[in-house]
């Protein structure tokens, strides 16, 4: 079995057992607006994956200017401090997932295996599934990210 360095298990760990992330977009005017998306892993691609509305804020957004800020947390334990939670800040950028294409085949399965209730969802004509590329977190480059997000060793 393969060495896998502590941060990029621990990293591993937090992508695998949240659901949910803050996702921080700039409007048309340039500021700041976050909100929270369910999100699923592609391991194969080292990415992740958002459901979204075409309604929704942040789809307008992405559209727009596709970089994007995304926190994933764990969550808070009632009686516990706070300010160590694991977390981390990834930088993404939003790529639209085609229909009919390899890449929405794939979404849509690692979505659907993290959210079944989801699937009626994904014949509504105004949501799209859209890929999240990691361009890196603070202190973890690029490479040890979409390490993190490939299939475990």
């Amino acid at each position: 079995m393969a060495h896998e360095p502590r941060l990029t298990a621990a990293l591993r760990e937090l992508l695998a057992s949240q659901r949910i992330a803050a996702l921080g977009t700039l409007d048309e005017t340039g500021a700041p607006f976050v909100s929270m998306v369910p999100f699923a892993v592609l391991p194969l691609a080292g990415e992740l994956v958002i459901h979204v509305s075409g309604l929704a804020a942040h789809t307008r957004n992405l559209e727009r200017l596709p970089r994007a800020s995304l926190m994933v947390c764990q969550a808070e334990v009632a009686g516990e401090p706070v300010h160590a939670l694991p977390r981390v800040t990834l930088d993404v950028n939003a790529l639209p997932c085609e229909p009919g294409s390899a890449a929405h085949g794939a979404a849509r399965e690692a979505y659907l295996a993290r959210f079944p209730e989801a699937e009626p969802m994904t014949a509504l004509g105004d949501f799209r599934f859209l890929r999240l590329v990691p361009g890196g977190a603070r202190s973890i480059d690029a490479d040890e990210l979409r390490q993190a997000l490939g299939p475990a060793p």
